[in-house]
């Protein structure tokens, strides 16, 4: 695009408060809002006191639409800005979502973990239409700011490695790219050094009484989840009764969906990768499509994926 154009103003920015802390706001009531709705006649509140108002407040929205900072004069610059920050807020969601089915599964709460895996399904599918959005901007257009991000890469996201390591692709390589981030590393090793969720999946198919292999129940959680035997046959023998009784064959349907997902989001990604840079270097290192080609054959759940050709 070779027109001028130009940020709207939105914020001044001087003005924000930037802490990161959540900020004071009273906590209201159904009883609070019915006599609200008696005063403003059913219409919206307009005035406030002081100098915000709650709902800014509340999801401290002046702060995170001051953080968008194009340092280019390239016009996409602004769209690959804003939407690799909504994939990392998403990502957050995903990794809130999945801490917690992995609790659920470790209390043998399949239900819950079964409710909660449903919506980071459609999350992921929402984070894998955004590479149709990131794939507007042409060859030229990227070319443009690509030099601004000097080697900065989505391939450092801490994020998106959180989502990794608790599904189950642990890589201690891709942890130590935040060892020297004293704020982000604890986490991501304590992650890394964590049994995935899938680990306490297995651990629950021990606690119903499938046999499973004892390498499977105590191992160095930091190592990538290999395929057992022992497994494979546990699932084997659960997808023989595919039935809406079977908790465990519905659960390991929500599984599969699940690594279907993230295996698209994934083959996105690396086209819409190949539609702007062809095969160009990435610029944090890698080979750019061919590092992104290695990693759509990797499965999550991966005995889930074997049986189907034994069934």
């Amino acid at each position: 695009m070779t027109f001028k154009f130009e940020i709207p103003d939105i914020i001044d920015i001087d003005g924000v408060e930037g802490s990161p802390y959540p900020r004071d706001i009273d906590i209201g009531s159904e009883e609070d809002r019915q006599k609200k709705v008696k005063i403003t006649d059913g219409l919206p509140i307009t005035e406030f006191e002081g100098t915000t108002n709650p709902y800014i407040d509340y999801e401290s929205i002046d702060l995170l639409l001051s953080l968008q900072h194009p340092r280019s004069e390239g016009y996409d610059e602004m769209c690959f800005i804003v939407m690799g920050q909504a994939k990392e807020l998403l990502f957050k969601s995903v990794y809130f979502e999945l801490y917690n089915a992995r609790l659920r599964i470790m209390d043998d709460d399949l239900p819950n973990a079964s409710v909660i895996l449903e919506r980071v399904k459609e999350t992921l599918s929402l984070l894998k239409h955004f590479w149709n959005v990131l794939s507007t901007i042409r060859p030229e257009g990227f070319k443009k700011f690509r030099d601004y991000l000097n080697v900065a890469s989505g391939q450092q996201s801490f994020m998106y490695r959180h989502i990794e390591f608790i599904l189950g692709n642990k890589n201690e390589a891709m942890a130590l790219v935040h060892k020297n981030v004293s704020h982000v590393y604890p986490a991501i090793k304590k992650n890394l050094e964590s049994p995935s969720l899938y680990d306490e999946v297995i651990k629950l198919l021990k606690r119903r009484d499938f046999d499973i292999a004892a390498e499977c129940l105590k191992r160095d959680w930091s190592k990538a989840y290999q395929v057992n035997s022992s497994v494979e046959k546990a699932w084997l023998k659960i997808y023989k009764n595919p039935s809406p009784e079977n908790d465990l064959y519905l659960f390991g349907e929500i599984l599969i969906e699940l690594a279907d997902m993230f295996s698209q989001y994934r083959f996105k990604h690396l086209t819409t990768v190949e539609r702007i840079l062809g095969s160009k270097p990435g610029t944090g290192g890698s080979s750019g499509v061919g590092w992104l080609r290695n990693t759509i054959d990797h499965r999550f759940f991966p005995e889930l994926w074997i049986i189907r050709t034994k069934l």
